[in-house]
C-alpha cells in the first residue's frame, strides 16, 4: 500500500471504530453518519487488504491485523496532532468525553466531587468510569481506550506518565454500638474481632506482595498493609482472622451492620462511609505504611490541552480530600 493513496481521514475512522467497537458511536464521535463510516471503512479495507473489523453480537470486533496495527497507528495519529498543534481547550464549551479507570473507593472519594465540579466549570464534558481492577488495564491505556487511571501503583513503565494525588493511611470501621466503639481501639481488638478487608485481586490473578503487574504497570491488589498488621500482632496468642475479603468497598456497610466485625480500609474511604452511614471510623492502633494515590496516563497525552486540564482538576479535587484527613 502506498502512503500517497491514503486519506488520513480513514485512519481517524479506524481509530474511532477500534475504540468504540460500534459504527453508530464512531459516527457520533466523528460527526458522520453510519453510512459514511461504513463507506470509509470499506475504502480502508480495500487499501489494507483485510477486513479489519468483523460484526459480532458484541459489536465490531477487530481482526488480528487490526490488533497488530492499532498501537503504532493510534500513537502516530496523536503525534501528528501534537505536531500540527491543537485549538485552545475551552472547558466551558467542550463536549469531550474522558474515560477514567477507578475502583469504587476512588469513585466515592474523588470522582463524585470531581463530577460536581464539572457541572459548574464544564457542563458538557462527560465522564465514563471503567473498573481499574481489570487485568488488561495497561493494555487499555496503551490502546487509548482509557485516558487516565487512578489508584495505588508501585511501578509505572517509562511509556506512561504519572502524578501523585494524595497520601493517606488506614482506619478501622465498625458499626455504631460496637463493643469497642466507646473507647480507644486497641491491638487486641483486631485479634479478638473478625476482620473485613478489601482485595481487588489475589494470587489467582497473579498478585505478588499485594500488587498485580501487567505490561510493566504494578497496581495495588490488597487495600491494606497486611504485613504491618501481622507484625503488630506477632506476639498475640490470637492472630488476626480475616473473615471476609471483598472486591467492592461499598459492600462494607452491609457486612458490618449487626455484626462485631471490624473493617480495615483506606482513611479517605473510612471517612466517606462513616459520614454517610451507621458506621464509626477509628484510627488504626498500629503503624501501617501510608499509601500514595496516583494518576497514570500514556505519555502521548502529556501535551493534550484537554487532558492536562482534566489532570489539574483531578489533582485539585484530591488535594481537597487529603486536607479533610489532617
Amino acid at each position: 500500500m502506498s502512503i500517497g493513496r491514503t486519506d488520513l481521514n480513514l485512519l481517524k475512522v479506524f481509530e474511532a471504530v477500534y475504540e468504540e467497537r460500534n459504527l453508530i458511536l464512531a459516527g457520533k464521535r466523528l460527526h458522520l453518519t453510519q453510512s459514511a463510516v461504513s463507506h470509509a471503512l470499506r475504502r480502508l479495507r480495500e487499501l489494507v487488504g483485510d477486513e479489519l473489523f468483523v460484526r459480532t453480537g458484541k459489536g465490531m470486533e477487530p481482526t488480528g491485523r487490526a490488533m497488530a496495527m492499532a498501537p503504532s497507528l493510534l500513537d502516530s495519529l496523536r503525534r501528528i496532532q501534537d505536531a500540527l498543534g491543537v485549538e485552545p481547550f475551552s472547558a466551558e464549551q467542550s463536549r469531550r468525553r474522558f474515560v477514567i479507570a477507578a475502583n469504587d473507593h476512588v469513585t466515592e472519594v474523588i470522582i463524585a466531587p470531581l463530577s460536581r465540579e464539572l457541572l459548574q466549570v464544564a457542563p458538557a464534558v462527560d465522564l465514563v468510569i471503567r473498573p481499574s481492577t481489570r487485568l488488561d488495564l495497561a493494555e487499555q491505556i496503551d490502546l487509548g481506550r482509557i485516558d487516565l487511571a487512578i489508584g495505588i501503583f508501585s511501578q509505572v513503565p517509562p511509556r506512561f506518565s504519572s502524578r501523585d494525588l494524595m497520601s493517606q493511611g488506614e482506619s478501622i470501621l465498625m458499626r455504631k454500638g460496637h463493643p469497642a466503639s466507646r473507647r480507644e481501639l486497641r491491638l487486641e481488638d483486631l485479634a479478638k474481632y473478625p476482620l473485613v478487608t478489601l482485595s481487588v485481586g489475589g494470587h489467582e490473578e497473579g498478585a505478588v506482595g499485594g500488587f498485580i503487574v501487567e505490561r510493566g504497570l504494578a497496581r495495588q491488589s490488597e487495600m491494606f498493609d497486611r504485613q504491618a498488621l501481622e507484625r503488630a500482632l506477632l506476639a498475640s496468642q490470637e492472630p488476626p482472622r480475616v473473615r471476609v475479603t471483598v472486591p467492592h468497598s461499598l459492600a462494607i456497610p452491609a457486612l458490618l451492620r449487626d455484626t462485631d466485625m471490624l473493617a480495615i480500609v483506606p482513611a479517605s474511604l473510612a471517612r466517606a462511609l462513616a459520614d454517610s452511614g451507621d458506621l464509626i471510623s477509628r484510627p488504626s492502633p498500629y503503624a501501617a505504611e501510608g499509601e500514595t494515590m496516583r494518576a497514570v496516563w500514556h505519555g502521548r497525552d502529556d501535551h493534550d490541552m484537554g487532558h492536562t486540564w482534566l489532570r489539574e482538576l483531578i489533582a485539585k479535587t484530591a488535594r481537597a480530600v487529603e486536607q479533610t484527613l489532617r
